[in-house]
């Protein structure tokens, strides 16, 4: 068998009814149990009616991603999947990496992530922050040109846009608050960029402005008895493997208020020997994001029966 590792996406690929296809699989119904049972609601409905609008609300993103990823993750394996070398999630997706690894069961995890997605919200009111993509300028001048922007505010001014996900060579999110996320996509429009395009997003992601979401993240965290993981998670802070349970959760901490390095990710996971990265869980963003990042890798993505057989005999 090829080499492979898998990854978990994160927001931004939620869809009603997005696990129907695996028609009532016994590892999902358990994975909707388990995850509705820890959050004191059921998940699945939710998941396959909706509304687009509930699931749009980050405190139902998040978990109902998590449990997608998750659900995928266990159909593989009880369909007889072998372990992957090594696993990674972008931003909330790392939660749903930990878990397949064993290092956090999905009870612990479905409430942290609700609790990360809250304290996300209310860290800035809504239409105070933003984000935006980056398209088609190189990430060293998406940086210098966030910078840039903060600068042209007063000295004392609360202002501020920074990268936050650095998705592949030309791709790369900015966040921070709303006047200088403009100011950013005007020079940054300037420089070269092909598209400076606006998220529909309820607060800015992974900026510094998330650090309080990060401290009350940190307080739920410590309340929370990890495991070893039993299989490599490469995280997004530092593009490194943890197994002390206290790295891991400073990891998450940081992780809340700093960038997604993720072209840095794939390309550890490669340095890994791994050939192929299969995305576990709903969409084929990641996997198109491999492909971009390095043209070498063979990215795939598994949501479905039918992307289960192709990733079968992809990797045979």
């Amino acid at each position: 068998m090829k080499s492979f590792a898998f990854v978990f996406p994160g927001q931004g690929s939620q869809a009603v009814g997005m696990l129907d296809a695996w028609d009532a699989h016994p590892a999902v119904a358990q994975t909707l149990q388990e995850a509705s049972a820890a959050l004191g609601e059921d998940i699945g409905r939710l998941i396959k009616e909706g509304p687009k609008e509930a699931l749009a609300l980050t405190t139902n993103t998040q978990p109902v991603m998590l449990v997608a990823g998750v659900a995928a993750w266990r159909v593989w394996r009880a369909e007889g999947g072998a372990l992957p070398a090594a696993v990674a999630g972008h931003s909330l997706g790392e939660y749903s990496a930990l878990v397949a690894a064993g290092a956090l069961t999905l009870a612990q995890a479905a409430p942290l992530v609700r609790l990360r997605a809250a304290a996300m919200q209310e860290a800035v009111p809504v239409g105070a922050g933003a984000m935006a993509a980056i398209l088609g300028l190189p990430a060293d001048k998406v940086v210098a040109g966030c910078a840039q922007a903060t600068a042209a505010f007063d000295a004392g001014s609360a202002e501020v846009v920074e990268a936050v996900n650095f998705n592949d060579p030309i791709q790369t999110v900015i966040a921070g608050t709303k006047a200088a996320v403009d100011k950013a996509c005007e020079l940054l429009k300037a420089a070269g960029a092909k598209r400076a395009l606006p998220l529909p997003v309820s607060a800015p992601f992974h900026s510094s402005l998330m650090k309080p979401a990060a401290e009350k993240l940190r307080a739920a965290l410590a309340q929370v008895p990890l495991a070893a993981p039993q299989i490599p998670v490469v995280n997004n802070v530092d593009v490194a493997v943890q197994q002390d349970p206290d790295a891991i959760r400073d990891a998450l901490y940081r992780q809340a208020f700093s960038p997604v390095r993720w072209v840095e990710c794939v390309q550890a996971l490669k340095a890994r020997g791994v050939t192929h990265v299969i995305e576990c869980g709903p969409g084929k963003v990641l996997a198109g994001l491999t492909k971009r990042i390095d043209p070498a890798l063979v990215g795939a993505a598994l949501y479905d029966p039918a992307t289960l057989a192709e990733v079968r005999e992809l990797l045979a």
